[in-house]
């Protein structure tokens, strides 16, 4: 197995859209696996718990149905290799729950890696390389079309698990996760209405903000971002389990979404304003 963890899949030429999925992947290299304290079924039932299970798929079926194809940008490595959305430093929130860019803890708060674990040469092998990766994705759009739009992929249990910081707050069907400075008021509205039809959506609860690359974030007004976290049971049985019949439905309204964003196709803008930014 690889241990390349990005993977960019090419969109329109014209597009500004980065769909980002950072988690859906529960592949762990041998030399990686061998850091971690659990036996193969305690690691399958973290896996189940800890992986964003689908949203490759979710992301793959929105890009093929939107008329203008939006770049995917994938983590093809689990999250328990290294998280790429966390900051490697001690401004991750995270950290106090052993859950910062490379995790010493469970969902369930057990340890996962040694208490003298050093992270470093993770994030020296798969974290920094795969945001040089993502910010390149992004600055190739700038470049391409004057501005990117990164819309993240999650999805999240119905129930909190215990290594949740803000997990008894409300888990709307739809949570979108925002940011100040790059989260744009029509994006965040052509959000709520693309996904209006899943029970309703809900802002930053239980999971708030969104990706920027660290070259862009707070400084870059072209680069506008959005998080948006599936309730797990709109699509699949949890834990870790199957798709269901929601996962089309759901990739037909992130579809919708992209197509707000824009296009250029031929010389002419495709429907759908783009952001002003």
């Amino acid at each position: 197995m690889s241990d390349a963890a990005a993977l960019l899949h090419p969109g329109s030429p014209e597009s500004p859209v980065i769909l980002h999925v950072p988690h859906s992947s529960r592949a762990v290299p041998a030399a990686v696996r061998a850091g971690i304290l659990l036996d193969d079924r305690a690691l399958e039932t973290e896996l189940d718990h800890i992986t964003d299970a689908h949203t490759a798929r979710i992301a793959a079926g929105a890009a093929e149905a939107a008329r203008v194809t939006p770049w995917r940008f994938e983590n093809r490595l689990s999250r328990l290799v290294i998280d790429p959305e966390r900051f490697p430093d001690e401004r991750e929130e995270m950290l106090a729950r052993g859950m910062g860019a490379v995790y010493t803890r469970t969902t369930h708060r057990e340890p996962l890696r040694p208490a003298d674990f050093d992270g470093l040469p993770l994030i020296e092998r798969y974290f920094h390389p795969y945001a040089r990766a993502l910010t390149d994705a992004v600055e190739e759009r700038l470049a391409a079309v004057g501005r990117a739009v990164i819309i993240d992929v999650h999805s999240y249990p119905t129930k909190a698990l215990p290594y949740e910081l803000h997990g008894d707050g409300p888990r709307p069907p739809v949570c979108l996760g925002t940011d100040a400075f790059h989260t744009p008021p029509a994006l965040l509205e052509a959000a709520r209405r693309a996904f209006a039809g899943f029970g309703g959506t809900g802002l930053d609860s239980p999971f708030a903000g969104t990706y920027v690359p660290l070259r862009h974030y707070g400084k870059d007004p072209r680069v506008s971002a959005l998080m948006v976290e599936i309730r797990r049971d709109l699509y699949m049985s949890e834990p870790g389990g199957p798709a269901g019949p929601g996962l089309d439905a759901l990739a037909g309204a992130l579809a919708a979404l992209v197509e707000t964003q824009g296009g250029i196709r031929s010389g002419t803008e495709k429907r759908g304003a783009p952001h002003p930014t």
